[in-house]
């Protein structure tokens, strides 16, 4: 199948998963996972800076509209992609990454992976709940959400690779 078409499919797959199913799943205001960062995560390495940025915007802004969030989800989706290059960057492996390949546990590994997602997946929920908030004063309260938040959410992305992403 085309890059493309999979890529477009894996994106309204993945808003839909967010908006329709995950969305509605709050445990005690604490856990709130968010699945469709799997979109940014599984972009291929030759991706464009500036077309990645663009698409996050786009995914963004989809959870955005169907959450009415007002750009919460737009603005954590871009500092992520943002981030991305400078996280493949730091992990990089020592040949670097092979051409025509993308990030995934059956690629490179799964400490590797579980290392990419973790930083990434920290880096957009602190920011979105530090957005949401906009106030450091229940920061307690803001750091456990997103420990616990970003932990079921590696759980759904790494469960993701094993049942979605076979070799």
């Amino acid at each position: 199948m085309n890059q493309i078409l999979k890529n477009t499919l894996r994106f309204v797959i993945l808003v839909f998963i967010q908006v329709a199913i995950l969305n509605n799943i709050q445990i005690s205001g604490f856990i709130n996972p968010y699945v469709y960062v799997l979109f940014i995560l599984l972009l291929p390495f030759e991706t464009p800076n500036w077309v990645l940025l663009v698409l996050s915007f786009f995914l963004g802004l989809s959870v955005d509209i169907f959450s009415n969030t007002l750009g919460m989800h737009a603005s954590a989706s871009v500092f992520m992609a943002y981030l991305r290059p400078y996280v493949l960057n730091y992990l990089s492996v020592r040949d670097g990454y092979e051409q025509g390949t993308r990030p995934g546990v059956f690629h490179y590994g799964f400490a590797w992976f579980f290392k990419y997602c973790i930083a990434l997946v920290l880096a957009h929920h602190s920011f979105l709940f530090f957005i949401e908030v906009f106030s450091f004063s229940n920061l307690s309260e803001t750091i456990i959400r997103i420990i616990f938040s970003a932990f079921f959410t590696l759980t759904l992305l790494v469960t993701s690779q094993f049942l979605m992403f076979k070799k």
